[in-house]
């Protein structure tokens, strides 16, 4: 390889190193300043977290956090089907409801409507 080529190549090769390390120092700035305003934005969030339960206390909309009951698998299934027999009894007397008023509406002459009889156990 002839000597002036030789040069030339090295001077090319030194000139991408110095653009290099201006490209690496403008990065590593440009770094820095994301990093700080991260860190003032961060500082503002919580700053501002921190005022928020004072002033819903003043507002009177805080919200009591509810209670987690702990109750064994056994206890928590009982629960849930007593619960599901409630909902659908309430369903079937709201069904019954509905199905009642609309046959009254119909009906040619209106009836006594049927009472319990009174003759009932104390226990139920």
């Amino acid at each position: 390889m002839k000597l002036k080529n030789l040069k030339k190549k090295i001077q090319r090769l030194e000139k991408r190193l110095r653009e290099g390390s201006k490209k690496l120092a403008n990065l590593k700035q440009k770094l820095q300043a994301g990093e700080a305003a991260k860190a003032v934005k961060a500082k503002k969030r919580s700053a501002a977290k921190a005022h928020k339960p004072i002033e819903a206390k003043k507002s009177g909309a805080v919200k009591k956090a509810k209670k987690k009951l702990n109750l064994s698998p056994e206890r928590r299934a009982q629960l849930a089907a007593a619960m599901k027999a409630r909902w659908a009894a309430k369903r079937a007397a709201e069904a019954n409801a509905k199905a009642g008023s609309s046959d009254n509406q119909h009906s040619a002459r209106p009836g006594p409507t049927p009472q319990a009889p009174e003759n009932r156990p104390d226990g139920v």
